[in-house]
């Protein structure tokens, strides 16, 4: 993919030339993205239900809807990988509940790796202290490498009045990461957050919906992005995988030393199971749990 303009209101920026874009450059400093309007053919329609899928998937999906987004009829938009991709909108609840119990007092910032059309983004932006009114997080990073689906997700944030509390980035989330971690300065003010203080929620793709077939999920089969390569990505902040309800538990196990634990928790809807996350504490923390659990000598 040829890097190519996106007109925004400060004008002039370029994708940078990876077969993904990466992050968005202005004179040489990676920004945050926001207002993207798309091409004709890119922009967001009414929903539609992708043609590819069988009959019985497009009318349960279709029926789903208001299960997905409750305000589905005031102008949610969708792609059409977002319609098996998207977290349901009460799980999304649930989990950001989740992962506020598992990050400490002092984890005030959040980076949601694979924004989609925003379901989490939106719950993350909108979950408050138990005064019910300050937001939890000082700051929600959201990443999604589709321009299309962020314009998709910014539209359905903008109808949950929290557009303005979320920091949009077009971009590869693995590019920013490595950014993050070890050249921060190449990041703008405004995308700079400190590794100590901040989570990361990845719901990854996981290939489309043929994961239903496999009784017990392969972590490593995993496309575009397996296990291994998330969790490396990640290990050095706490961070929540959202990943098929029937993955393979002895994978996640492996992923962190021995003393130490991960959660797994499975998130149903109407009795049905939709997935499992795996709340996985960052290594240092990993290690110290390790390293308590050992016999003095």
């Amino acid at each position: 993919m040829a890097p190519r303009p996106i007109p925004v209101e400060s004008g002039g920026i370029m994708t940078l030339g990876f077969e993904a874009p990466a992050l968005l450059a202005v004179d040489g400093k990676f920004v945050a993205e926001f207002d993207y309007v798309p091409t004709e053919d890119e922009e967001c329609e009414e929903p539609s239900i992708d043609r590819s899928m069988s009959p019985l998937d497009s009318s349960r999906y279709w029926q789903q809807r208001y299960t997905i987004f409750p305000l589905y009829g005031d102008g949610i938009y969708m792609t059409e990988d977002a319609w098996y991709g998207v977290t349901p909108e009460p799980v999304a609840i649930h989990l950001v509940y989740d992962l506020v119990g598992f990050i400490g007092v002092d984890t005030r910032n959040v980076i949601d790796m694979f924004a989609g059309v925003g379901g989490n983004a939106i719950s993350l932006a909108m979950a408050t202290e138990e005064d019910g009114y300050t937001p939890r997080f000082d700051k929600v990073i959201a990443i999604e490498v589709d321009a299309a689906t962020l314009a998709c997700a910014q539209n359905n944030a903008a109808i949950y009045g929290v557009a303005d509390k979320i920091t949009w980035v077009l971009g590869d989330s693995f590019k920013f990461i490595e950014l993050l971690t070890k050249s921060p300065e190449q990041l703008e003010d405004r995308l700079r957050v400190d590794v100590a203080t901040t989570a990361i929620f990845a719901s990854p793709p996981w290939g489309g919906p043929g994961y239903r077939t496999d009784e017990i999920f392969d972590l490593t089969t995993m496309e575009p992005y397996n296990l291994a390569a998330l969790h490396d990505a990640y290990k050095i902040m706490d961070h929540a995988l959202y990943l098929p309800r029937t993955s393979d538990l002895r994978q996640l196990a492996k992923l962190v030393p021995d003393g130490a634990k991960i959660e797994v928790v499975q998130y149903c809807v109407e009795g049905a199971s939709k997935a499992m996350v795996a709340y996985i504490p960052a290594i240092d923390k990993a290690q110290a749990v390790e390293t308590s659990d050992q016999p003095m000598s």
